[in-house]
């Protein structure tokens, strides 16, 4: 059964600490993203061998291995942003409906070994992506659709609040 849609705009957590999960974005920097996101990425793998991981705790939140798509997914999402913003001038990025994503590749029904598994790859090569940026790339703009800009780093500190976040939705 499908999730009603988050329509939030969360850039916000861009600018202070998220009231939910308790990140702060701001106090992250460029150098520590890798180490962050790699620390957010190793603890996935215990959440996605959880025996209640296909289990909805209500009818409007994602099981763990749905989220645990999502987070894999938005690795991909975002190293493929990443990577148009180092090769192209201020790019628009394509829209991702993450719920339409979610129903139409049917992460309820994916194997969680195989989620995890792609999650610690896709995660990783993010991870890897940021650390070898140079310096001078940090400032390099994209935006999306709806008129949302990021630099190469509010980019890394934006999807970073995201996988946290999520991180801490499948806490318990």
């Amino acid at each position: 059964m499908p999730i009603e849609p988050d329509t939030k705009n969360w850039t916000w957590v861009l600018e202070r600490k998220c009231p939910e999960c308790g990140f702060d974005a701001a106090g992250v920097s460029l150098a520590d993203l890798p180490d962050v996101l790699r620390d957010n990425i190793a603890s996935w793998p215990a959440v996605l061998a959880r025996p209640d991981v296909n289990v909805r705790r209500d009818d409007s939140t994602w099981s763990p291995l749905e989220y645990g798509a999502h987070v894999r997914d938005v690795f991909r999402i975002f190293l493929g942003r990443l990577n148009l913003m180092l090769a192209e001038h201020d790019p628009e990025f394509v829209n991702w409906d993450q719920d339409a994503t979610a129903v139409a590749a049917r992460y309820a029904d994916e194997d969680p070994k195989r989620v995890s598994d792609e999650l610690v790859e896709a995660g990783t090569a993010l991870a890897d992506s940021f650390e070898r940026l140079p310096a001078e790339a940090a400032s390099r703009t994209g935006r999306r659709s709806d008129g949302s800009r990021f630099t190469v780093e509010s980019l890394g500190r934006y999807l970073l609040h995201d996988v946290v976040h999520h991180r801490w939705d499948v806490r318990g």
